[in-house]
């Protein structure tokens, strides 16, 4: 019933909550779901190693208490199963952006993705002239990016003006201090419900953290799927007054419009693809060796986790789902006129 969810919880009860939790955990300077996250670890951990000293001993555990731990972690599952459905999981079953939005999402031909990727990469190749560089060509954020996490909101402030659900009162988004661990895991942000703080891989490089900042901003007001929270991250970055904040969105529209183009047409995205600029052609390829070197069997893992984790949240394609934002793009692009609505091939 996403229109009951829509009213009742993702825009009354839901923000307000999630607006309390955020404010409160902002008090603190770091983040809270990281301090949280890691007691909880060292307890699994010290759990484990009590039992393993047990039967190191030859103390083997009565089968009464084996079960007892079981039922101790089934409960304590459920009720912080129950929890996340209850202050942030119903948020997967709101209103569609798109149905938000006023866009009709439809069949797509190939030669409308092409369109849609060409003016995507003429925009970017625009909004990259002119930024900081460091000395091999790659984008740097000109006040680093402690202050991009602080200049994020300015894009949410002009979006709550076209879409109110965008606006409200919460905390900033907050970087991680195992910021390197987390890439090893395959994670360029994460919001955590719990404390309503929408955290950042701060080692994700320059040219992509202002449109992770707005994705897992997108997700701390109530839009839970991913392909939502990447276009709302395009949207409000585009509406940012800092042009960093406008070229990431950009450039975070053009990747994933570009890599569907080439499942379906790679002879077009090859001819496309030589019209990246200089600088973009950097930035990319400095990500591409951001990405190859966290590339390892615990990013997998992680990577299988999350897609797990979104397939349960009804999100049937998983971690694919990030890529659903081009039907978003295009919708938007025939909303505003600038692709002829016709059927698919």
């Amino acid at each position: 019933m996403p229109a009951i969810v829509e009213r009742y919880y993702s825009t009354s009860f839901n923000r307000l909550l999630i607006g309390a939790l955020s404010s409160a955990s902002g008090v603190f300077p770091f983040s809270l779901a990281e301090i949280l996250v890691i007691l909880l670890v060292m307890i699994i951990l010290r759990g484990f190693i009590k039992r393993l000293a047990g039967l190191l001993k030859g103390k083997t555990p009565h089968r009464e208490f084996v079960v007892k731990d079981l039922i101790n972690l089934l409960v304590l599952v459920s009720i912080v199963y129950f929890t996340f459905i209850l202050i942030w999981g119903l948020n997967y079953n709101r209103l569609s952006f798109a149905q938000i939005a006023d866009f009709t999402v439809q069949p797509t031909t190939v030669p409308e993705l092409a369109q849609v990727c060409e003016s995507l990469i003429e925009r970017t190749n625009q909004l990259r002239q002119g930024l900081e560089e460091d000395q091999n060509g790659v984008m740097q954020l000109a006040d680093g990016k402690t202050m991009a996490l602080k200049n994020a909101a300015d894009g949410y402030e002009q979006a709550k003006y076209v879409y109110p659900e965008l606006g409200g009162r919460f905390g900033p988004p907050k970087g991680i201090l195992l910021s390197k661990p987390m890439s090893y895991l395959g994670f360029s942000g994460v919001y955590f419900p719990f404390t309503g703080e929408a955290n950042i891989n701060m080692a994700v490089p320059d040219a992509l953290l202002p449109s992770t900042v707005g994705h897992e901003m997108a997700h701390q007001r109530g839009f839970a799927r991913e392909d939502e929270a990447n276009y709302i991250a395009y949207l409000t970055c585009n509406l940012n007054p800092d042009p960093s904040f406008q070229y990431s969105g950009s450039l975070l529209a053009m990747i994933i419009a570009m890599n569907t183009l080439s499942e379906y047409d790679m002879e077009k995205f090859l001819q496309l693809q030589v019209k990246y600029g200089e600088g973009v052609r950097n930035d990319l390829d400095h990500y591409s060796q951001f990405i190859k070197k966290h590339d390892t069997i615990i990013r997998r893992y992680g990577n299988a986790a999350n897609h797990l984790y979104l397939k349960s949240n009804r999100q049937r394609d998983g971690v694919y789902s990030y890529n659903r934002m081009v039907d978003l793009l295009i919708a938007e692009f025939r909303h505003r006129g600038q692709l002829p609505s016709t059927k698919a091939l």
